[in-house]
């Protein structure tokens, strides 16, 4: 660091019988030349007090790094030039409720992947363009200042038993239980406004699932191009139809598999339960281009395919990917080949059926 180091990529290896964390030094913090601070495994940085001095620092890595909710607050206001924050499996010490705000007025993208066990999180990232957060749901996001934001990809992490409580028809008498998973869930429409000037988002399975308990306070994304959703057979498209209308100049819908959850509030966007008004939420959708991928072949996948050729209404392009050499999926049959063809023939979209790497 003396000779004006510009990188530290730092882990400790730890007697994992001591089980103590690494105390670093303060030298690491003061620095004029340090571009690049990377601490993983074992360091205890809880200590850290307004003596640090990285006025040159643009990126800053935390994986299981013991940390304070107040000096992490501190370290950020010390770093002028931060622009990209990496945080993954941090250990929050000598607090008892964990109210983490990330403040930069600098930071450009964020990454959180397992932050710790927070009750709140908030972000004041007026320069922020993307952000990867991947992680439980917290009790509540009261600030989610993100007005610049380009890009999000959000992929909240869930228990089955929340689930399984989140489902049950009769929430009622839990309202006033400030641990309610229900009222939790519902408070990630707080994040979701704070990300509403996106332009390209992508939703995990469990997040498609999460917002349904929170669609009255989903915001409108004037801005949003490009909109990415995960499904799986055991999450739910609830809110799927809420998302749609929400998305007023949507021009690219692409869909990780096709099959879901479903419930009598699938909505509109799916065939899988019929309904008076099937197909609404489809035809206020300006999607131009659908893509499908993780596509199987099956005959309930083609009755969807069919769905979204009825009721999009200026789909120009469908593209269905179908992997190769994967082999634990089976061969989509002449059957389904020729009905796609037949769907190109009877529509104005362009439907392709094309062939994805498979990777083991």
């Amino acid at each position: 660091m003396v000779r004006g180091v510009s990188e530290i990529n730092l882990s400790i290896l730890l007697d994992l019988e001591s089980r103590d964390d690494y105390n670093l030094s303060p030298k690491v913090f003061e620095n004029k030349k340090l571009v690049k601070l990377e601490l993983r495994f074992g360091v205890d940085i809880s200590w850290l007090d307004r003596t640090i001095f990285l006025p040159m620092l643009k990126t800053l890595v935390l994986e299981l790094v013991s940390l304070s909710v107040d000096k992490f607050e501190i370290l950020l206001h010390a770093l002028p030039a931060l622009e990209e924050l990496v945080m993954v499996d941090i250990v929050w010490k000598d607090c008892d409720v964990a109210d983490v705000t990330v403040s930069s007025a600098s930071l450009k993208t964020i990454t959180i992947n397992s932050s710790g066990c927070l009750d709140t999180l908030s972000f004041d990232t007026p320069s922020l363009v993307y952000i990867c957060y991947s992680d439980y749901v917290v009790g509540d996001y009261p600030l989610a200042k993100m007005g610049n934001l380009f890009e999000a990809r959000i992929s909240l992490c869930v228990i089955e038993e929340d689930i399984t409580r989140a489902r049950a028809p009769n929430n009622d008498w839990l309202e006033d239980d400030e641990d309610n998973v229900v009222l939790g869930f519902g408070n990630v429409g707080k994040l979701m406004n704070g990300i509403r000037n996106i332009r390209y988002l992508y939703l995990s399975p469990n997040t498609l699932e999460v917002l349904s308990h929170c669609c009255e306070s989903l915001p409108v994304f004037n801005n949003l191009k490009s909109l990415s959703i995960k499904s799986d057979e055991s999450r739910g498209w609830q809110a799927m139809p809420v998302l749609l209308r929400n998305c007023p100049h949507l021009e690219t819908l692409v869909l990780e598999g096709l099959l879901h959850h479903v419930t009598d509030k699938c909505g509109d966007a799916c065939d899988c339960v019929s309904r008076e008004e099937k197909g609404r939420s489809l035809t206020s959708c300006p999607v131009k281009v659908l893509e499908i991928k993780e596509f199987q072949g099956t005959m309930k996948e083609m009755h969807m395919i069919k769905h979204f050729l009825d009721y999009f209404p200026c789909l120009k392009e469908l593209k269905i990917y179908i992997t190769e050499n994967d082999p634990t999926k089976r061969e989509v049959s002449e059957v389904t080949a020729e009905k796609i063809k037949l769907y190109n023939k009877s529509s104005s979209c362009n439907v392709q059926l094309l062939v994805s790497g498979y990777h083991a």
